[in-house]
């Protein structure tokens, strides 16, 4: 039988938020990685998730998630990993800020349904 993690996206308005939603729906103890390659390891199973890999993410109200996570958010938090990235990172995360900031390229919730296509294909339902 298919497990269904049902996140609440009207609640959401920025990453940091997406994590809390993602420990309290998915996560064991209200922790499922509050980071993009933490996110993704616990996605491949055995950390709150079946694993067999029979689960869905049912995003409910994400359209609301998607304006919340947009280029506003996308800038902050590229602002944030500029000030902590590995020296040799530093000019593409400039690159990508710049970007951001005009509006192009993926935005933090682009690239959380990345990491969730990617790891657990088929998994996502946009609701």
């Amino acid at each position: 039988m298919t497990v269904t993690y049902v996140i609440d996206g009207s609640g959401i308005g920025s990453l940091e938020e997406f994590w809390d939603a993602v420990g309290r729906t998915i996560g064991v103890d209200g922790y499922f990685g509050r980071n993009l390659d933490s996110f993704a390891d616990c996605l491949r199973g055995g950390y709150g998730t079946p694993d067999d890999g029979d689960w869905v993410i049912e995003w409910r109200d994400h359209e609301t998630s998607r304006r919340r996570l947009g280029y506003p958010e996308t800038v902050r938090q590229l602002e944030l990993r500029q000030t902590r990235c590995h020296p040799a990172n530093r000019e593409q995360v400039a690159a990508d800020l710049a970007a951001a900031r005009a509006g192009k390229g993926p935005t933090v919730f682009d690239w959380l349904v990345r990491i969730i296509e990617e790891e657990h294909p088929g998994g996502l339902r946009l609701a």
